[in-house]
């Protein structure tokens, strides 16, 4: 009977995104049904544990990222990705909005092959259906070590809406989320 039921539970995937600042990415993938973690941190560069003066001097290599824990029988990776391209401008290099650097970049650090698959599929589809009227310069690598940001980072926007950017940058991005992608919002959001 332990085995049948073993098989019958859902494994839970990791999405590790970097569109701009972290804190409007997890606002945004909190929100989704199916998605049971998300922690703001740093990934893809040269030295281990960064602080985040360290990341926002530019010089360390990584960028913000979320890193999702995600159940793929609610949610798909493909569908995180959806959102993922409606949410920052991944047509930039470097650049969103007011936050410029490399730590800013616009990357998918893929955890399985499958996950490399799919977001080349993904980029080649909005490429070919002209969705921006520039290329998609989003990097797509293998995930690298994540390091979690510090933890007055975490939930930042929930904790502090009022504050400056949150008000001006964070909640807008929320607001487009929840007008594109109704259906994928978890009802303790609705």
């Amino acid at each position: 009977m332990d085995e049948i039921f073993d098989k019958n539970l859902s494994k839970l995937e990791r999405a590790t995104l970097g569109g701009g600042c972290f804190w409007c990415l997890e606002a945004v993938y909190q929100q989704i049904e199916g998605v049971k973690t998300v922690v703001s941190g740093y990934a893809g560069g040269a030295i281990a544990n960064p602080s985040y003066e360290a990341v926002c001097s530019g010089n360390t290599g990584h960028a913000e990222i979320v890193d999702i824990e995600f159940d793929p029988q609610i949610i798909s990776f493909r569908d995180l990705l959806e959102v993922f391209f409606v949410i920052h401008d991944p047509t930039t290099l470097n650049y969103q909005g007011n936050d410029h650097g490399t730590q800013y970049r616009s990357v998918i650090f893929a955890h399985s092959a499958e996950q490399v698959k799919i977001a080349h599929e993904v980029v080649r589809e909005l490429e070919d259906s002209k969705t921006y009227r520039d290329s998609v310069v989003t990097q797509i690598d293998v995930a690298p070590i994540i390091y979690p940001a510090e933890d007055y980072h975490q939930n930042y926007f929930q904790q502090h809406p009022n504050q400056g950017y949150c008000a001006f940058v964070v909640a807008p991005k929320l607001e487009k989320f929840r007008a594109k992608f109704n259906s994928l919002i978890a009802p303790k959001y609705q």
